[in-house]
């Protein structure tokens, strides 16, 4: 009997997420019958936690692995062009695919060169790291950094199936761990506050890849994410009001900023961390979110050991940044709020006073 939670993702292009423990024997059914060759793309730092995978595999197809630099490092043109050229030398042909292990930057980079290569191919993920479980490899979104910001190339690509293995998370070091439950707090907030009263009522030191309450946030999570992006896979809006797929970028305007000022030393949960509670900040200020929902952005947050603070670079270096973030129309940035827990809708225009308070106050609860 198996304890595999499957999340089915509707659409035009179906596949399923399979959460449970001990998952790469499901390759071979996800990749099918007419694949020849698999490439795997895997963070060339996970070492033993890639062997599994790749056993699996080359039992079945002939296996080209190419390993990538650590985190943001593999999410640049020349990497992708290093892939394409090992691709082209091995013959892959349209029926075959691309396996990914790893963390969010190697499924998007890997999912953009699956996207990519011969107009696309299939893209099986195998996430590593609770951030990509509940996040980057689930939503078809894939890309690369260029000098100028994050994830400003690429396309939308969904994979064949995503494989979390909560298992791999046993060796994930506890700083990432705690750096993934950013995207899951935020879901609670745009979405599903159960996630919220979850955390509130769990002791964040019992939060282990074994624990029934991290699988609990972690399946929570990504059925957000499932429910939002067959509804709106291109983020192209939303219907009666809602901001659609955009809704995930909540905090992510200011988070980006922070990556990018911070050379990417700043891990990406912790800046949608940041950002969550500085969009909060800035709600307020707009009249429409409550005192005591700003706090708990903070209390929630900050009980999982999330930073929720920030002033670590200046105002004027982050809205110079912001301006650059691919959900900005024209000169005009545009944010998540929240009215409410999980009645979310685009703040479009804010004053740039407004934005200078909502930064004050984020720096100031330091």
């Amino acid at each position: 009997m198996t304890d595999d939670t499957v999340l089915h993702v509707g659409g035009a292009s179906p596949y399923d997420v399979v959460v449970g423990h001990g998952l790469s024997g499901r390759l071979p059914g996800i990749l099918g019958e007419s694949v020849e060759r698999v490439a795997v793309l895997y963070a060339g730092s996970l070492g033993a936690l890639a062997d599994p995978v790749v056993d699996e595999l080359v039992e079945h197809y002939d296996v080209l692995a190419l390993g990538l630099p650590a985190g943001e490092r593999a999410k640049t043109a020349p990497v992708a062009s290093d892939c394409w050229e090992a691709l082209g030398e091995a013959g892959f042909t349209r029926s075959d695919a691309v396996v990914t292990i790893g963390g969010g930057a190697t499924t998007d980079l890997g999912g953009f060169v699956a996207a990519s290569w011969l107009r696309g191919v299939r893209v099986v993920h195998v996430p590593t790291t609770l951030l990509a479980m509940v996040d980057a490899a689930v939503g078809g979104k894939t890309g690369i950094n260029t000098g100028a910001g994050k994830n400003l190339v690429g396309a939308f690509h969904e994979p064949a199936g995503v494989l979390c293995d909560l298992s791999v998370l046993a060796s994930l070091p506890r700083e990432e761990l705690v750096a993934g439950l950013g995207e899951v707090v935020k879901c609670g907030f745009i979405a599903d506050p159960a996630i919220l009263d979850l955390v509130e009522r769990s002791d964040p030191a019992a939060l282990t890849h074994d624990s029934a309450e991290l699988r609990e946030l972690v399946e929570r999570a990504i059925r957000v994410k499932v429910d939002v992006v067959v509804g709106d896979l291109k983020e192209t809006g939303g219907r009666d009001g809602h901001p659609g797929r955009e809704v995930l970028n909540y905090g992510h305007t200011l988070a980006h900023a922070i990556e990018r000022t911070s050379d990417y030393t700043v891990r990406h949960g912790e800046a949608v961390a940041i950002g969550c509670v500085y969009v909060a900040e800035l709600a307020a200020r707009a009249g429409s979110l409550a005192p005591a929902l700003v706090e708990r952005h903070r209390a929630a947050l900050g009980r999982v050991g999330l930073p929720t603070s920030y002033d670590a670079a200046s105002f004027d270096d982050l809205h110079a940044a912001m301006k650059i973030d691919k959900k900005a129309r024209g000169s005009q940035l545009r944010f998540v709020v929240l009215d409410d827990l999980a009645s979310p809708r685009i703040l479009a225009g804010p004053s740039e006073a407004d934005l200078r308070a909502a930064y004050a106050a984020l720096a100031s609860a330091g």
